[in-house]
């Protein structure tokens, strides 16, 4: 059974994105193809990345808390990754989890889940370029969610009922994205 990992981008205070995460979770439970679980970045408590090897060459993690973080991606066959833009770009959190590992994302699948006053895109597509370093496969179906409309005093998540439809999509994507890749690992 393939694992996803339903990744948080955000761990500031008062944050909608555990919100968001919970949403696509519920709605991937029905799928009997692969597990989800939501990966919040937050629970890993990572500092700013101050490793003394770049991470593609690491074997140990120096930083105490990087290797939960290690195992936790390590055992994922795939991901979705749920980010919220600031100021037109991804979190500093998310990239930050990103910077310290390599390995453990290599030939594996992702979908991108963004919000945003315009959507998020911005920070998705910067994402999406962040992903291609540590060999991460993004799917194209990209949900994009409003501030504005998808949310109630933009701290209260309520999705308009189209959206499932694409997140689904994305969903289906991911899987076969992720089973397929396996298969390289």
């Amino acid at each position: 059974m393939l694992k996803i990992g339903i990744i948080t981008g955000s761990t500031r205070p008062g944050r909608v994105n555990l919100q968001v995460a919970e949403w696509i979770k519920s709605i991937a439970a029905v799928r009997s193809n692969a597990t989800f679980e939501v990966v919040d970045i937050q629970d890993y408590n990572l500092p700013l990345y101050n490793e003394p090897v770049p991470a593609l060459f690491a074997t140990e993690y120096q930083t105490p808390e990087a290797t939960p973080w290690s195992k936790k991606i390590n055992e994922l066959d795939g991901f979705i990754f749920v980010t919220p833009e600031y100021n037109r770009g991804v979190t500093s959190a998310l990239k930050n989890a990103i910077d310290y590992l390599y390995n453990e994302f290599v030939n594996k699948a992702a979908g991108i889940v963004s919000y945003g006053s315009a959507g998020g895109t911005t920070a998705a597509q910067q994402l999406r370029l962040i992903l291609t370093v540590p060999q991460v496969a993004t799917v194209s179906t990209q949900p994009a969610l409003n501030l504005f409309t998808d949310f109630e005093e933009m701290r209260i998540f309520k999705p308009g009922p189209h959206h499932q439809n694409t997140i689904e999509q994305m969903l289906d994507q991911v899987v076969a994205w992720s089973g397929a890749l396996k298969t390289l690992r």
